[in-house]
Protein backbone atom coordinates (compact mmCIF):
# COMPACT_ATOMS: atom_id res chain seq x y z
CA UNK A 1 0.00 0.00 0.00
CA UNK A 2 1.24 3.47 -0.98
CA UNK A 3 1.94 6.06 1.70
CA UNK A 4 -1.00 8.48 0.06
CA UNK A 5 -3.32 5.40 0.42
CA UNK A 6 -2.63 4.43 3.70
CA UNK A 7 -3.29 8.20 4.96
CA UNK A 8 -6.47 8.47 3.26
CA UNK A 9 -7.53 5.04 4.29
CA UNK A 10 -6.50 5.65 7.76
CA UNK A 11 -8.57 9.10 7.69
CA UNK A 12 -11.32 7.24 6.16
CA UNK A 13 -11.81 5.53 9.69
CA UNK A 14 -11.12 2.18 7.20
CA UNK A 15 -10.49 -0.99 9.32
CA UNK A 16 -8.35 -2.68 6.97
CA UNK A 17 -5.94 0.25 6.69
CA UNK A 18 -5.73 0.22 10.29
CA UNK A 19 -5.16 -3.39 10.70
CA UNK A 20 -2.14 -2.86 7.41
CA UNK A 21 -0.55 0.34 9.45
CA UNK A 22 0.17 -2.30 12.52
CA UNK A 23 0.78 -5.21 10.51
CA UNK A 24 3.47 -2.98 8.56
CA UNK A 25 4.77 -0.33 11.19
CA UNK A 26 4.22 -2.35 14.98
CA UNK A 27 7.61 -3.14 15.26
CA UNK A 28 9.39 -0.67 14.20
CA UNK A 29 7.32 1.76 16.19
CA UNK A 30 7.42 -0.41 19.15
CA UNK A 31 11.25 -0.59 18.60
CA UNK A 32 11.33 3.49 19.12
CA UNK A 33 9.58 2.97 22.60
CA UNK A 34 11.82 0.05 24.10
CA UNK A 35 14.65 1.76 23.73
CA UNK A 36 13.28 4.79 25.64
CA UNK A 37 11.39 2.55 27.88
CA UNK A 38 12.68 -0.72 29.05
CA UNK A 39 10.26 -2.22 31.36
CA UNK A 40 8.31 -4.65 28.35
CA UNK A 41 4.93 -3.88 30.18
CA UNK A 42 4.63 -0.68 30.32
CA UNK A 43 6.26 -0.39 26.57
CA UNK A 44 3.67 -2.34 25.88
CA UNK A 45 0.83 0.22 27.27
CA UNK A 46 3.31 3.63 25.74
CA UNK A 47 2.52 1.54 21.97
CA UNK A 48 -1.00 1.17 22.24
CA UNK A 49 -1.68 4.21 23.98
CA UNK A 50 0.58 5.70 21.18
CA UNK A 51 -0.75 3.87 17.93
CA UNK A 52 -4.37 4.58 19.23
CA UNK A 53 -3.25 8.28 19.58
CA UNK A 54 -1.55 7.96 16.04
CA UNK A 55 -5.02 6.33 14.42
CA UNK A 56 -6.96 9.04 16.58
CA UNK A 57 -4.70 12.19 15.08
CA UNK A 58 -4.15 11.52 11.59
CA UNK A 59 -5.92 14.68 10.80
CA UNK A 60 -3.01 16.49 12.22
CA UNK A 61 -0.50 14.90 9.93
CA UNK A 62 0.53 17.19 7.62
CA UNK A 63 2.50 15.33 4.51
CA UNK A 64 4.46 18.35 3.54
CA UNK A 65 6.42 18.33 7.22
CA UNK A 66 7.54 14.59 6.50
CA UNK A 67 7.16 11.18 5.93
CA UNK A 68 4.01 9.42 7.93
CA UNK A 69 6.73 7.15 9.91
CA UNK A 70 7.89 9.98 11.00
CA UNK A 71 5.44 11.78 12.03
CA UNK A 72 4.38 8.04 14.00
CA UNK A 73 8.03 7.57 15.16
CA UNK A 74 7.98 11.28 16.70
CA UNK A 75 4.39 10.54 18.59
CA UNK A 76 5.74 6.99 20.17
CA UNK A 77 8.83 9.26 21.17
CA UNK A 78 7.37 11.78 22.66
CA UNK A 79 4.81 9.33 24.47
CA UNK A 80 7.88 6.56 25.89
CA UNK A 81 9.56 10.29 27.32
CA UNK A 82 6.18 11.55 28.49
CA UNK A 83 5.45 8.17 30.37
CA UNK A 84 9.17 8.32 31.47
CA UNK A 85 8.69 11.72 33.37
CA UNK A 86 5.07 10.88 34.68
CA UNK A 87 4.74 11.07 38.56
CA UNK A 88 3.55 7.37 37.95
CA UNK A 89 7.09 6.39 37.09
CA UNK A 90 9.30 8.22 38.75
CA UNK A 91 7.25 7.53 41.99
CA UNK A 92 8.34 4.05 41.25
CA UNK A 93 11.62 4.40 42.51
CA UNK A 94 12.98 2.65 39.94
CA UNK A 95 16.85 4.17 38.84
CA UNK A 96 18.09 1.40 36.14
CA UNK A 97 20.90 2.87 34.10
CA UNK A 98 20.50 2.85 30.34
CA UNK A 99 24.29 1.13 29.96
CA UNK A 100 22.55 -1.86 31.99
CA UNK A 101 20.26 -2.75 29.72
CA UNK A 102 20.40 -1.83 26.14
CA UNK A 103 23.03 -3.96 24.41
CA UNK A 104 21.19 -6.82 25.79
CA UNK A 105 17.41 -5.39 25.06
CA UNK A 106 18.85 -5.02 21.90
CA UNK A 107 19.38 -8.46 21.05
CA UNK A 108 16.66 -10.02 23.33
CA UNK A 109 13.89 -8.17 21.31
CA UNK A 110 15.21 -7.71 17.64
CA UNK A 111 14.98 -3.56 18.53
CA UNK A 112 18.22 -2.85 16.48
CA UNK A 113 16.82 -4.88 13.76
CA UNK A 114 13.80 -3.39 13.39
CA UNK A 115 15.57 0.00 13.62
CA UNK A 116 17.71 -0.84 10.88
CA UNK A 117 15.25 -2.65 8.43
CA UNK A 118 13.54 0.86 8.44
CA UNK A 119 16.83 2.02 6.87
CA UNK A 120 18.18 4.77 10.04
CA UNK A 121 21.06 2.93 9.52
CA UNK A 122 21.86 3.83 6.38
CA UNK A 123 20.68 7.20 6.99
CA UNK A 124 22.97 8.18 10.15
CA UNK A 125 25.92 6.83 8.36
CA UNK A 126 27.05 10.32 6.57
CA UNK A 127 26.59 12.26 10.21
CA UNK A 128 30.14 12.81 11.73
CA UNK A 129 30.42 11.41 15.19
CA UNK A 130 29.08 14.74 17.24
CA UNK A 131 25.90 14.20 15.01
CA UNK A 132 25.49 10.73 15.90
CA UNK A 133 26.34 10.88 19.34
CA UNK A 134 24.11 13.51 19.80
CA UNK A 135 20.72 11.23 17.69
CA UNK A 136 21.50 8.48 19.43
CA UNK A 137 21.09 9.94 23.26
CA UNK A 138 18.19 12.62 22.27
CA UNK A 139 16.30 10.52 19.58
CA UNK A 140 17.02 6.46 20.89
CA UNK A 141 17.84 7.07 24.55
CA UNK A 142 15.18 9.76 24.83
CA UNK A 143 17.48 12.34 26.79
CA UNK A 144 16.48 16.47 26.42
CA UNK A 145 18.80 18.63 24.75
CA UNK A 146 19.09 20.29 28.81
CA UNK A 147 19.96 16.75 29.81
CA UNK A 148 22.56 15.89 27.00
CA UNK A 149 23.92 19.25 27.63
CA UNK A 150 24.29 19.16 31.27
CA UNK A 151 25.51 15.15 31.99
CA UNK A 152 28.16 15.57 28.57
CA UNK A 153 29.23 19.07 29.70
CA UNK A 154 28.39 20.23 25.84
CA UNK A 155 26.89 23.81 25.94
CA UNK A 156 23.20 23.69 25.39
CA UNK A 157 23.25 26.25 21.83
CA UNK A 158 26.31 23.99 20.99
CA UNK A 159 23.91 20.09 21.38
CA UNK A 160 21.00 22.40 19.56
CA UNK A 161 23.19 23.34 16.30
CA UNK A 162 24.75 19.48 16.18
CA UNK A 163 20.75 18.44 16.24
CA UNK A 164 20.03 21.07 13.56
CA UNK A 165 22.91 20.10 11.74
CA UNK A 166 22.37 16.15 12.05
CA UNK A 167 18.60 16.64 10.67
CA UNK A 168 19.70 18.22 8.07
CA UNK A 169 22.04 15.43 6.83
CA UNK A 170 19.19 13.11 7.75
CA UNK A 171 16.75 14.79 5.74
CA UNK A 172 19.15 15.00 2.40
CA UNK A 173 19.90 11.26 2.50
CA UNK A 174 16.27 10.29 2.97
CA UNK A 175 15.51 12.21 0.16
CA UNK A 176 18.11 10.08 -1.98
CA UNK A 177 16.05 6.83 -0.35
Amino acid sequence: MEEVQLIAGLRAKDRKTTEYLYDKYSKALFAVISRIVFDKDIAEEVFHDAFVKITKKIDHYEESKGRLYTWMANICRNSAIDKLRSKEISQSGKTNTIDDFVYGMESQSGTQEHIDGIGVKELMIELNEDQKFIVEYIYFKGYTHSEVSEEFDIPLGTVKSRVRAAIQVLKKNAARI
